[in-house]
């Protein structure tokens, strides 16, 4: 076989062609190498510190001098334009596109208003302009106590490092109000000194220390969902205090907080309808997620809302949090392979089934509501209602743990409908046993249901006078609000920041 040299004797323009092919690749080498190398330079100086400040700095805004690109990620969650079947992150009145919750929480603070959770950005916003903290102005007091603050900004640790979390829970909502002023961000779920992840709030440390371990020992890849359970959890107001507690002391699922709660005869509320006294569920995501495939699979939330991403050379967390299906290529096709289309459509598929369930079991409660009341009319005593109303508080208890938890139907289908499946066996008993008490007490007729095809008409039911409790509202936003906002900027005047030189 004859040699390269060989060929270019014979044949020396194909000695200009090899050089010139040469002189093509080193130069493309070149430029691919001058742009590693602009690229590590561009992101050492996009990262160089500009400022100094304490773990206890609750801006962003000051986070976000030495953390830019991060910083306006987490600034877009002000964005609430993204919707999907079911939620997204959208301002969506959930009591008007389902009234059936004004009488599942009679005479409980979520039957005047709940919403759709519009993001972090919002935190504040939303937890001073909802009917539910009441409108605590000239002296008045909120029905609700400051542990309500507890996971709506990092001005939360920050309070509670000077006066700890027992004297922080203290009191009612308004007292605090102008100590709370910024919304959840970068010391939520960083420290300042080297940006490791770690949980300042000391519930969840608390209920990991009282099952034997310790938040300090978890790995990366756990802080990276512990971050986020700090406060997308289950958890009660303990005691005169208020004191915030993560129900785990008997494990984490739904029968297992149940049987927690039953022990210490705890309740939120009695109904105001059937007089059960009833649990509700806050927002048990993190044990919900826990029981789900992705979980199993070794994935954290942030995999899923906080997909990596990369700007300028350098490779960061996406820090605009939302609903994964708001950039399907970055979060469900890392791993799957079916189409984008396909994969909305599985996760539909699995909200409608589990959906169907949920409406199901609505309806029954909502019946069994209004025969408890029934009963109690024609003369029932205690004793006879006390199975009954245990069967309405276990039934809508396993109603809320998958209702009121973010994104459970696809999170943990299968864990979800077992939830569900058992709360409606729980309250087809409830009404047998209802049905029985009516019979003894000669009532053999079926109990209407009143009109509650409208949020205003179900309102009506309960005893809500909705335009006394709006027009109170607004005073207080008007009046109120403005003040603890003045104090505010007063105060952080006098924070510490100290302007690095580079």
């Amino acid at each position: 076989m004859a040699t390269i040299r060989e060929h270019i004797r014979k044949k020396p323009w194909l000695g200009w062609l090899l050089f010139l092919a040469t002189v093509v690749v080193v130069f493309i080498l070149g430029l691919l190498a001058s742009s590693i190398m602009e690229r590590r330079a561009e992101a050492v100086f996009a990262y160089q510190p500009e400022v100094k400040h304490s773990q206890w700095e609750p801006r962003s805004e000051v986070w976000g001098r030495n953390f830019p690109r991060q910083y306006d990620r987490w600034k877009a969650t002000s964005d609430t334009s993204f919707r999907t079947k079911y939620n997204g992150n959208a301002q969506i009145d959930m009591l008007e596109r389902n009234p059936r919750l004004v009488i599942l929480w009679a005479d409980y603070g979520f039957s005047k208003e709940y919403n759709q959770s519009k993001g972090h950005y919002y935190a504040i916003h939303d937890i001073r302009d909802i009917l539910r903290t009441g409108a605590p102005v000239d002296g008045q007091s909120s029905p609700m106590p400051n542990t309500c603050w507890t996971c709506k900004s990092p001005d939360v640790p920050r309070v509670m490092s000077k006066i700890g979390a027992e004297e922080f829970y203290k009191g009612s909502w308004e007292e605090r109000g102008h100590q709370i002023v910024n919304p959840i961000g970068c010391a939520d779920c960083h420290e300042a000194e080297n940006m490791n992840l770690h949980v300042p709030r000391p519930a969840l440390v608390e209920a990991f220390n009282r099952n034997d371990r310790d938040v300090e020992e978890a790995s990366h890849q756990e802080m990276r969902s512990l971050v986020c359970a700090q406060c997308h959890s289950e958890y009660y107001f303990k005691g005169s205090g208020n004191y915030l507690v993560f129900p785990w002391d008997k494990g984490r699922s739904v029968e297992e907080v149940e049987a927690y709660y039953d022990e210490r005869n705890f309740s939120d509320w009695t109904h105001g309808i059937s007089r059960a006294p009833m649990v509700k569920a806050q927002h048990p995501d993190y044990e919900l997620f826990m029981t789900g495939i992705h979980a199993e699979r070794g994935l954290a939330c942030a995999d899923c809302h906080m997909p990596y991403t990369s700007e300028g050379g350098q490779k960061y967390t996406d820090h605009k949090i939302v609903s994964p299906l708001n950039y399907v290529e970055k979060t469900c096709l890392v791993c799957h392979k079916e189409s984008e289309q396909e994969l909305i459509q599985n996760v539909y598929s699995r909200f409608d089934k589990v959906k169907e369930s949920q409406y199901q079991l609505e309806k029954l409660l909502v019946k069994a509501h209004f025969e408890a009341k029934k009963a109690w009319e024609l003369g029932a005593s205690e004793e006879q209602m006390q199975d009954a109303l245990m069967d309405i508080r276990h039934a809508q208890w396993r109603w809320g743990y998958v209702a009121n938890s973010h994104g459970a139907p696809f999170h943990s289908p299968i864990e979800s409908l077992h939830i569900y499946n058992t709360g409606i066996n729980i309250a087809h008993e409830a009404r047998m046993k209802l049905s029985r008490i009516l019979a003894g007490l000669g009532y053999n007729k079926e109990v209407k249901v009143p009109d509650i095809s409208t949020k205003a008409k179900a309102q009506e039911v309960v005893g809500l006078d909705m335009d006394k409790l709006n027009r109170q509202k607004e005073q207080f936003m008007e009046k109120v609000v403005p003040e603890w906002e003045e104090q505010a900027v007063k105060r952080e005047q006098n924070y510490d920041i100290e302007k690095l030189e580079n």
